[in-house]
């Protein structure tokens, strides 16, 4: 069997420190807390002040390169208009050739067109000049109702070529030659009006619906 020794705790006093002692253990425990507190407030300050660094570079940089963005756009749009301009001028240009040339081409059609009528309206009247008179009832029908006499003025050799191969139908009115008239050209006088009853008014007015109609057309043949 074991034998047991009694153990004796020391005294209080032995293991209290002294006073001394407290106030340096004390006085090492603010320090010890000062000096946290100071290494932790520079330690935040500097990592604080570097992130803000760090922001603030990203920050700049990114306006900048946005900056110069702007920049290098407006440059080459400026760049862009000064080579714009020459082509914008040459295709307006190239544009008013165009329409000269389609207004030009239109005239020709028209001319054509007129001269191929004139010929055609020269061999109708020297094969059946009588049919002069045709344009000649077709006016008065479109006058008021004429209470005198009717004189028709016509080019000479037509007039004497009607009377020679209608008669009858010459008869119907007092034909009067006029040697300031055109082949083809006739003009009616009755009471105290004068209407135009030839063939070159009436040629002006198709040759016109011809061209208007060619203005709305396609584009013709020959043309871009």
């Amino acid at each position: 069997m074991k034998s047991w020794r009694p153990f004796r705790f020391p005294p209080l006093a032995q293991l209290a420190p002294a006073d001394d002692s407290a106030a340096s253990l004390q006085d090492s425990l603010a320090d010890g807390f000062r000096q946290g507190m100071d290494a932790g407030y520079r330690e935040g300050f500097e990592s604080g002040e570097q992130a803000g660094r760090d922001a603030g570079h990203a920050a700049g940089l990114a306006e900048g390169r946005q900056q110069g963005f702007e920049a290098a756009r407006r440059e080459v749009l400026a760049r862009f208009d000064g080579l714009a301009a020459p082509l914008d001028a040459a295709a307006a240009a190239l544009a008013r050739t165009v329409d000269d040339y389609q207004s030009a081409l239109r005239d020709d059609v028209v001319e054509l067109v007129a001269r191929v009528a004139r010929q055609v309206i020269r061999c109708e009247l020297t094969l059946r000049p009588a049919q002069i008179l045709d344009l000649v009832e077709e006016t008065l029908a479109t006058l008021p109702k004429v209470s005198g006499e009717v004189e028709i003025a016509l080019n000479a050799d037509e007039c004497e070529r009607i009377r020679e191969l209608a008669p009858e139908r010459a008869a119907r009115w007092r034909l009067v030659a006029d040697a300031k008239l055109a082949p083809g050209e006739c003009r009616i006088r009755a009471d105290d009006s004068e209407a135009d009853a030839g063939c070159q008014q009436r040629l002006a007015a198709c040759l016109e619906q011809v061209r208007e109609q060619l203005a709305e057309a396609p584009a013709l043949p020959g043309e871009g």
